[in-house]
């Protein structure tokens, strides 16, 4: 493996599933010490017991990244901390004439305001070299249909990036984040069975269209890009947004 994390200790949130699962794997097939944070204890403790499991290191622990004092006890169990990836997130379908205030707040509490306290948490812990990743997305910057509220916390997911690799450049700390398009988790396929009943395969062939390269993508895909970005094999790239979008932004 190129990308080795031998030695370093990595917190990924929302690791429980779907892109933060599969980050939270791959940097412990990597060499990384992993604390995985989730806000359901079950699914954190899932994923830690899978990496012990084949000879991995992973600590599960229950944390809400929206509340500062779940946070706070989160972090103060940790001694050290190299890299951080922030996958915790939930999703919202509407546009603005159908989203409610408690949606909009619900979505900003833990896209952004989790994102926000989680940097500032890491930061106080991290030495030269360390590197942070923000799980973004494409919603960010170009204009989906629907995803009004989603959409408005990925692009202050961005704009925090740029603005933390500016600051913790005379710490040296690297910060990046990630953009995907539509990833095949289980969201999409709890979203198509409530929405969609008994046309999945067709809606899913839809969503798979709508990337020029034909197909969404992985959880692994956008996890094996987080591996890179958290190695010292990136160690020239920060305050970059990296599009993996199966030519979404500019081949449509």
């Amino acid at each position: 493996m190129s990308f080795r994390l031998d030695g370093k200790r990595a917190l990924v949130t929302g690791a429980g599933s779907g892109i933060g699962r599969a980050t939270a794997i791959a940097l412990a097939e990597a060499g990384a010490e992993v604390y995985a944070l989730d806000l359901q204890e079950t699914a954190a403790k899932g994923v830690a017991d899978h990496i012990t499991s084949t000879g991995g290191k992973c600590q599960p622990i229950a944390c809400d990244v929206s509340n500062e004092d779940s946070i706070a006890a989160a972090f103060a169990s940790i001694a050290g901390l190299e890299l951080l990836v922030n996958s915790a997130g939930v999703a919202h379908i509407g546009t603005i004439f159908d989203t409610n205030p408690d949606d909009f707040d619900r979505l900003y509490r833990v896209n952004v305001r989790g994102t926000y306290l989680c940097m500032q948490s890491a930061l106080k812990l991290m030495s030269r070299g360390s590197a942070i990743v923000n799980i973004a997305s494409i919603a960010a910057t170009s204009g989906l249909s629907a995803r009004f509220a989603y959409s408005m916390t990925k692009g202050a997911v961005v704009a925090m990036t740029l603005s933390v690799a500016k600051d913790a450049l005379p710490l040296g700390v690297r910060c990046n984040c990630i953009s995907p398009a539509r990833v095949h988790t289980s969201f999409v396929d709890g979203f198509l069975a409530k929405n969609y009943p008994g046309r999945e395969e067709e809606m899913l062939a839809t969503l798979a269209a709508s990337q020029p390269i034909g197909r969404m993508g992985t959880p692994e895909e956008i996890a094996q890009l987080a591996l890179y970005l958290c190695s010292d094999s990136a160690s020239f790239i920060t305050g970059s947004d990296v599009a993996i979008d199966g030519g979404f932004n500019n081949l449509r």
